[in-house]
């Protein structure tokens, strides 16, 4: 097997010039560079992707930067790119980040060493001026993260007004939000689209507002907190399905029966929803096309060169399920 002093002596270089080239560290004169490939590809030293990403300046090599991999919506996303990146013969590599700014700079750093051809980045903490200076192309994904950055969505505002419009017709007079995190882009729109069906309401209160995070834990006490304080809450609009769980965990908790006292909505579309008891109903998100669309989208950019900004905006659809149901009885 060869050895990296192999690889230096058939280049005529040392071994410190190899770990350099291999390593993107530090200047290494082009002709030099190239002696080097060559000497990699015709030792075999490393996996043949290696050396000719030394030529074309590309691994083959995609990431999908998530903020939750115990979000069952996440790893259905990640299906979705994984099949796209494999039918082009890219690599897949999953990041997990857990909405923490550094780990999502240091994963940038650490797979810039590895010649990275390009992100779908789902984030609600990205800087969005720090991702739009990438030298490689950049999918926002689920969220808008810079007017400057491709991206793939749904109609999120939209969406929440219509499921909101859903709880009205079926007889809910008392309608309450379990918001996600103020600083995602998606949980503001779907905000927004709840205010723009209940803001004029002479019932409506700001109050009725509670924050759950996007996650389970938060959004079971958040549901609490709310039924507490409001208990003539009738209809409840959850901006994600896994803190629509929390919810009927936190309703099933307090003896509120669902649907019969309380009719729940939330919005993504995962399998969970439909495992649960009620069942629940959802504005469903055709996550496998967003995420096949954002990884298609990445690599034409790749492949062709171009950074022209692209955005796209699918439309969700509602599902009717258990976790609802007309006052009338139907």
């Amino acid at each position: 097997m060869a050895t990296i002093k192999d690889v230096a002596r058939l280049a005529e270089v040392s071994t410190a010039t190899v770990s350099r080239v291999l390593n993107r560290n530090g200047y290494v004169h082009p002709e030099t560079k190239v002696r080097v490939a060559k000497a990699i590809e015709q030792l075999n030293y490393r996996p043949n992707d290696v050396a000719r990403s030394l030529f074309k300046g590309r691994s083959k090599m995609i990431a999908l930067f998530v903020p939750d991999i115990m979000n069952p919506f996440f790893p259905e996303l990640a299906r979705a790119v994984e099949d796209m990146t494999r039918q082009h013969d890219y690599t897949f590599v999953l990041c997990n980040t857990d909405d923490d700014p550094d780990k999502e700079i240091a994963y940038v750093e650490a797979l810039k060493q590895k010649s990275l051809d390009g992100i779908v980045i789902v984030s609600s903490t990205m800087s969005g001026d720090y991702i739009k200076n990438f030298e490689i192309p950049v999918i926002a994904l689920d969220r808008i993260l810079h007017p400057s950055l491709s991206s793939v969505t749904v109609n999120n505002r939209a969406g929440s007004r219509q499921a909101v419009d859903y709880l009205k017709e079926i007889g809910c007079e008392r309608i309450a939000h379990i918001a996600g995190p103020e600083h995602a882009s998606n949980a503001k729109q779907r905000l927004d689209g709840y205010l723009d069906a209940v803001k004029e309401e002479d019932w409506f209160k700001y109050s009725y507002v509670e924050y759950g995070e996007y996650h389970f834990e938060e959004a079971k006490e958040a549901t609490k907190r709310l039924l507490e304080k409001h208990p003539e809450i009738d209809g409840l609009f959850v901006a994600n399905d896994l803190m629509g769980v929390g919810a009927l965990k936190a309703a099933q908790a307090m003896g509120i029966d669902v649907p019969g006292q309380l009719s729940i909505i939330a919005f993504d579309g995962i399998t969970l929803g439909e495992t649960t008891s009620p069942t629940l109903t959802t504005m469903a998100q055709p996550i496998y096309k967003i995420g096949a669309r954002a990884a298609d989208m990445l690599i034409r950019q790749i492949e062709q060169q171009e950074r022209t900004k692209q955005t796209e905006e699918f439309t969700v659809e509602l599902i009717e399920r258990e976790s609802t149901k007309r006052r009338d009885g139907s």
